[in-house]
Parts: C-alpha cells; structure tokens; sequence
C-alpha cells in the first residue's frame, strides 16, 4: 500500500506555530496530477513543483488583484542567493490564462517559476475559498501599499488598458500558501481569508528553513553621511 500523507489541519496566523510543521486536512495526492501551465502553455503536472526539493507555493486571485501583485512585487525582491542556501523552490500560481502570465511578471518584475491553473482545479481541491471573510481584527499585509480605493482602481485601469480585457480569474476566489516537498511532505498550508491575507513572506522564508530576514520596508532609508 502506498504511504499516504499525513491528515492534519489548517494552521492560520493565530495558531503558527514556527516549532512544528504544519498539518493539512487534505492529501497532497489528490493534486498531484493537476496540470498547471507555463507561459507558453505547456502543460506541468503540479506534482513536477514539488517533487525533488522543497517549494514554496503561493496562490494568487488573480493577476489584476492589486494587493497580490504589490505581494508578488515583493516576492520578486527575494535574492537568488537566499533560495539556493535553502535550497528552496519559489513558485506562484494564478487562475488566469497562460497569455497573462508574462505581461504579470513584466509588471511585477518577478523573476522566479509562475504557473496557471485556469480551470482552478488545485484551488478547489485544496479548499481555498471563493468568498472573502473579515474578522473583528481585521487583516492587514506588510507587502500591499496601496489602499482599497486606489489599489481597486488601478486593477480596474489595468482591466480597461489590456490587450486581452478581462478579469484575468475567478473575481470572488481567494489564494494561498504552501510549502512543501521534497515528495509528497506538506510543511505548511495556509488558506487566505480575504486579498490581505497574505502569510508575510518572512514568515514562510523562516518556516522553510531560511536563517535570516529579509527587509520589505516601503519606508525611505536615510543614510548617515
């Protein structure tokens, strides 16, 4: 019989704990043969991601999200360096077509492995959920600048001004983050609740092994001369 992974449950910001791996309510085998595509739109089995070093995954709602293309901008400013001392895959995911991947990364500069699940297969499979949820404390992301009224009409100048006018994914889905492999070992899940939701990626860094922070300050430096 072959080793199943273990079933475990959803590990949020409340209840990290940077001690222990995380524990998933799902088996990763049964995403494993979803296919995600290339920018070329090749196809790539989600399993190829993960299947010989440890990944970090994020989901995305989609490209024109603003609060997810301000986290990928940040994402991209990840040195090469830092993912090769952990020997650490990046990877994000969106729900559109393949056509929108490369304008995405032109806009967001990022650099690393991007992949599209445009019939949402690993979304739903996985649970991510398609409406957003507010808590009483609210939400916020180190890595969005912009401010709901702002960042909403810059996805809708983006909508408006591209070749392809569309909504680029599913408006009412939300993202996520994984982290997992080498093989089918899931070290960390997380289901966003709404578009600020984002695990900050110092945190995932850490929870994959990465010794040291990076600085996302947006701030100004001032230098001492």
């Amino acid at each position: 019989m072959a080793e199943v992974s273990p079933i475990t449950k959803q590990i949020t910001k409340e209840n990290l704990d940077f001690r222990s791996a995380a524990i998933v309510d799902f088996s990763i085998e049964e995403v494993e043969d979803c296919l995600v595509y290339d920018k070329h739109g090749v196809a790539v089995p989600f399993q190829k991601l993960y299947q010989d070093k440890k990944s970090i995954i994020i989901f995305v709602r989609n490209f024109l999200c603003y609060s997810c293309k301000e986290y990928v901008e940040d994402l991209s400013k990840i040195p090469l360096d830092t993912l090769q001392e952990g020997n650490i895959n990046l990877v994000v995911i969106g729900q559109s077509s393949p056509q929108h991947i490369e304008p995405f990364c032109s806009l967001t500069g990022y650099p690393y492995e991007i992949y599209v699940d445009p019939e949402r297969c690993i979304y739903q499979k996985l649970g991510m959920k398609t409406e957003a949820t507010f808590t009483k404390s609210g939400h916020s992301s180190p890595h969005v600048k912009s401010s709901v009224f702002t960042g909403q009409i810059k996805s809708i100048w983006r909508a408006v001004t591209s070749p392809a006018f569309d909504f680029q994914g599913n408006l009412h889905q939300q993202g996520g983050a994984m982290i997992v492999g080498p093989g089918s070992i899931v070290h960390f899940f997380h289901c966003d609740l709404n578009h600020l939701d984002h695990m900050p990626i110092n945190w995932l860094l850490q929870l994959a092994g990465v010794q040291h922070t990076l600085d996302f300050s947006h701030r100004h430096k001032i230098i001492h001369v």
